[in-house]
């Protein structure tokens, strides 16, 4: 890979940043993508379907939704320093409180809606707006790279979870799960995570570089652009869809008969395969219009869902659409976060970016238990895989008809008309 002298210095001086927002991400989607093995054995202990017990994503997501421009907000005035070192702890804590759960629905909920405060301080916004605030030359590369902690997680957190339900239970499971993922991600957070709205005022008036990567669109302005609006609906439907089958993606496996372990295993070349779609992704938007980069990932489920609904039980599909699922999962959020940036720059990253954080939040909030519901009703996923396919044509739509992006001298010169 050829890299370019501005994209080898901003590595140079901030190589550990995008290493650290990666693992901040990893925590916000630590519930999601360990839920898959924890469906089984809470409805053997509760009775409860599936949609109940998915219920508890849909509540963490949705209450997330509802402030995820108040908490970009905040991000832009304090910077994500603050944000996510909060956040990172009180997940932890969360995760950990679910192995508490009394077989009570109005208890569930109370849980969940703990956890749901808890991923205010870890959202996407977070992690990118600090990454973006470092890197321009290799954004798309550095984002990749921070977004890949939900690669990470998808990897190592449906195996990490079925293990320790199968070593002590699925309520010390939850304790373990949260308990250890802290201990390893907070220090990390602590000693290397920093953006640059986390610098004092004193050192952003001595460089002015700080001022020149916070130039951009304002709030009203981001509001009035149709990009807004199709790269908020790309995002939500992608998410509905996508997360859904992702977090049923073992009980899809295991309804044709696989084996509890082998369908963790092959859930997890989902994680494997969304590091190489980041990265790969990362690579492309770094050298190619990223609409068009983002269309053509958001096609790519379209072949998964087909290889699921002729042969679900073909060990050979099976691999084959969670390498696919895993290549789009490691490029959606990617996408969309590198569109923010482009078309409305960092001064208001975090506020318009909320919006997106917040469709793609409401998708991850519906889309399980839209998935546990059509099998409840249906007695298969065949038709939420079909639905996933038809609104991940329409989200590549969407991306395909966005113009080109504004580069950021264009940004700053409508700072400067401005003025």
């Amino acid at each position: 890979m050829i890299i370019s002298k501005p994209a080898a210095l901003e590595w140079r001086k901030f190589w550990t940043l995008p290493i650290a927002a990666s693992l901040g991400y990893a925590t916000a989607v630590m519930y999601v993508y360990s839920m898959g093995p924890f469906i089984e054995p809470i409805h053997q202990e509760f009775g409860w379907s599936r949609a109940q017990i998915s219920s508890g994503i849909t509540i963490a997501a949705f209450l997330s939704a509802i402030f995820c421009i108040p908490i970009g907000v905040l991000v832009d005035r304090i910077g994500p320093r603050r944000v996510g070192l909060v956040g990172v702890l009180f997940m932890g804590l969360c995760v950990a409180l679910l192995g508490t759960a009394t077989g009570e629905q109005s208890n569930w909920i109370f849980l969940w809606c703990l956890l749901a405060f808890s991923t205010l301080w870890v959202q996407a916004t977070v992690w990118t707006s600090a990454v973006t605030s470092r890197f321009e030359a290799s954004r798309g590369l550095a984002l990749a790279i921070t977004l890949s902690g939900a690669s990470v997680g998808a990897t190592i957190f449906p195996v990490m979870a079925t293990w320790l339900i199968d070593s002590y239970g699925w309520r010390e499971a939850y304790m373990y799960l949260g308990g250890i993922w802290v201990a390893i991600v907070f220090p990390i957070m602590f000693f290397f995570f920093r953006g640059a709205k986390d610098q004092s005022i004193a050192q952003k008036r001595d460089n002015p570089e700080v001022e020149k990567v916070l130039t951009g669109v304002s709030i009203a302005d981001g509001m009035r652009s149709p990009a807004l609006y199709k790269l908020i609906m790309a995002g939500g439907f992608f998410a509905f869809t996508a997360i859904g089958t992702v977090v049923h993606f073992v009980p899809i496996l295991k309804d044709t008969g696989t084996e509890p372990l082998a369908a963790a295993g092959v859930a997890s070349l989902i994680g494997i395969f969304s590091i190489v779609g980041r990265l790969g992704t990362g690579f492309l938007l770094d050298r190619f219009a990223g609409h068009i980069v983002g269309g053509i990932a958001f096609l790519i489920p379209l072949v998964a869902c087909a290889l699921l609904l002729i042969d679900g039980s073909n060990s050979i599909n099976q691999s084959l659409a969670a390498a696919i699922f895993g290549l789009t999962l490691g490029s959606e959020v990617d996408v969309i976060a590198y569109l923010a940036a482009r078309y409305f720059g960092l001064k208001n990253f975090g506020a318009l970016y909320g919006a997106m954080v917040m469709a793609l939040s409401l998708g991850t909030a519906f889309g399980p238990l839209g998935a546990g519901a059509a099998y409840d009703h249906f007695g298969s996923y065949d038709e939420f895989l079909m639905l996933t396919a038809i609104l991940m044509g329409i989200s590549a739509i969407a991306l395909f008809t966005l113009g080109k992006t504004p580069t950021a001298q264009q940004h700053l010169d409508r700072k400067l008309q401005a003025t």
